[in-house]
């Protein structure tokens, strides 16, 4: 039974977004990879990356971090901008083993700088992806691979135009990062279009939410 269940939740994420498309083409789907040496940087070098496509009302990032951390104090950070501001951003940030620390911030012409989730041992797991997902009417959510850890924060309007990354809190730390990459994963649409292009969403966080379960029990017994 196991082996049918998995068999249908990977049929799901390759029939359903091809279909999604079909149906409504709001649909966008990105992924990006971004190699170890662009995260040993300090945040004022780190260049800001435009995307192609503009993900909007409704948009997904999935984060699939491979990195080998070169030191304990070593981070993976990026933040995706809003396409009307520079100034308006949801930054992430992931440091390294023993401790794994997680966060989230967000910045707002309202609020400003605001970090809206810390865990400083066991924040992100890398044996499970880490989502990010936002639609006009619910807000911002995230999961760390095992759990939500931010649920439907108000952030207004948000529409994914731009990225950057980095990791080195001063220019003469040492490299943050000595190999492997992150792979961001970029799904947005419109679901007043068509509802059943949403499916690759609950798809994807499903898989995330059952990865984690099932690494923290095995971790458990």
């Amino acid at each position: 039974m196991r082996y049918l269940f998995a068999i249908i939740l990977i049929s799901g994420i390759f029939i359903a977004p091809a279909f999604a498309q079909e149906v409504n083409p709001s649909l966008i789907i990105d992924t990006i990879e971004i190699p170890a040496e662009e995260f040993n940087r300090v945040l004022r070098d780190a260049p800001i990356v435009t995307l192609d496509d503009v993900h909007a009302v409704s948009w997904q990032v999935t984060i699939d971090n491979n990195l080998l951390y070169a030191n304990p104090d070593g981070n993976a950070v990026f933040r995706l901008y809003d396409v009307d501001t520079e100034d308006e951003f949801i930054e992430v940030g992931m440091g390294s083993i023993p401790d794994y620390k997680f966060w989230v911030a967000v910045q707002t012409p309202k609020e400003g700088y605001i970090v809206v989730h810390s865990d400083l041992e066991r924040g992100w797991y890398p044996q499970a992806k880490s989502i990010i997902s936002f639609t006009d009417r619910a807000g911002l959510t995230v999961n760390n691979g095992a759990r939500i850890v931010v649920t439907n924060l108000d952030i207004g309007e948000f529409a994914i135009g731009s990225y950057s990354v980095y990791g080195m809190e001063g220019s003469t730390d040492p490299p943050a990062v000595n190999s492997g990459s992150m792979v961001l994963e970029f799904l947005s649409g419109d679901p007043s279009k068509n509802a059943f292009a949403m499916f690759p969403f609950y798809v994807a966080a499903g898989i995330g939410v059952i990865v984690g379960v099932l690494f923290l029990t095995k971790k458990r017994s």
